[in-house]
């Protein structure tokens, strides 16, 4: 995008780009082998794994001019605030993450946004946020949020920015200024979109692209099913019970981390080769690997779900993210999705329909009424 940045104005505040509003769009993903081996500190020791797709449901943002102060609002919790620059903002509650969002966002253009620029085009900036996935349901939306923030932000910077730049940017924002305990699978998979394979050993991770046969893609649309339970969970806390298991030798939490891993470059060749059957199997050995890491992983409510999903046609399942709530993802077999929607919805669940999506961020200009 082509931009131009007006001259620092009073106490280092930043003058935006002509354009009065930047949209951004980043994709929420699935993550289907592997999860939790992203995780510091299993990650740093031993080196994680995991396979992901980015799938048609988005987290969406819009980043307005304004003469000065920031505004922010978020539609899925129905929450606004004002102030006169970023720190101002609630640093707890739905808006946390968009404060965190901009601080990071001003530290990295070093200056302040909100305050006069003293050139005349203002420094104040107003945010939407909006997404398609509810809150705390495991598909990553509150990465999907810091990666599109940070998207729309630095485009309004007049300083748009590539997408790994954007997911080390979320990274910081939830990391740093948030204190929330997790992966980096989540950031990853919004900046870049489409099917990956993700080796972490961090500091470094490597992001490689799956290219799935088209016939492939097309199954896996076909009989995975999504659906949410209705119950939105924090995944911190169950990451502080998983990672403190393993930090206390405990053996199943140890086993299953190591297996996870493992399952992910199992998943990653069955993929490649169109074995979608396989990933029912290696769904289902997910499941019981995420069940061994702590007891707050699943509950019986899940279980019974799960339960429910087998007898009616489900070859294997597992929670998204951190689990204990959120949504749950299914393999059908062949030609029985249908059984198995019908039996999920019945017992109380909100399917949600998809498709595969092979982009990640994307930026764009809004346009300007006629």
């Amino acid at each position: 995008m082509a931009a131009s940045v007006g001259s620092a104005g009073s106490e280092g505040a930043i003058g935006f780009v002509e354009s009065a509003e930047v949209r951004a769009r980043a994709p929420i993903r699935l993550d289907l082998a592997g999860g939790w081996t992203d995780v510091p500190p299993f990650s740093v020791r031993e080196g994680g794994a995991v396979v992901n797709v980015a799938i048609n449901r988005y987290c969406y943002v819009t980043a307005r001019r304004r003469e000065r102060g920031v505004v922010v609002y978020s539609a899925d919790f129905d929450e606004r605030a004002e102030a006169a620059t970023p720190d101002l903002l609630p640093a707890a509650g739905g808006l946390a993450l968009l404060r965190a969002s901009l601080l990071v966002a001003q530290d990295e253009a070093g200056a302040r946004i909100g305050l006069d620029s003293g050139d005349g085009g203002g420094s104040g900036l107003e945010l939407f946020v909006r997404c398609d996935a509810p809150p705390g349901s495991g598909t990553g939306s509150s990465a999907s949020v810091g990666v599109a923030v940070a998207g729309a932000v630095a485009a309004c910077l007049g300083r748009p920015l590539a997408p790994h730049e954007a997911a080390l940017r979320a990274i910081r924002a939830e990391r740093e200024h948030l204190r929330v305990a997790g992966g980096t699978q989540d950031q990853y998979a919004a900046a870049h979109g489409g099917a990956s394979y993700m080796a972490f050993n961090d500091p470094v991770a490597h992001i490689s692209s799956l290219r799935l046969a088209p016939g492939t893609v097309a199954e896996l649309e076909k009989r995975l099913v999504l659906v949410y339970t209705g119950v939105s969970r924090v995944s911190g806390g169950i990451v502080s019970n998983v990672m403190g298991a393993y930090d206390a030798h405990e053996p199943k939490t140890v086993a299953a981390l190591r297996t996870l891993r493992r399952l992910a470059d199992d998943l990653k060749g069955a993929l490649l080769h169109g074995d979608v059957d396989a990933l029912g199997n290696m769904m289902a050995e997910n499941w019981r690997c995420q069940k061994d890491l702590h007891a707050s992983v699943t509950s019986a409510a899940i279980d019974q779900l799960y339960d429910r999903a087998l007898a009616a046609g489900a070859l294997g399942g597992k929670a998204l993210g951190a689990g204990g709530g959120g949504c749950l993802l299914f393999l059908a077999a062949a030609d029985r999705e249908h059984e198995l929607r019908a039996a999920l919805a019945a017992q109380g669940t909100q399917p949600l329909d998809f498709s595969l999506e092979w982009g990640g961020l994307q930026v764009w200009r809004a346009p300007v009424p006629s």
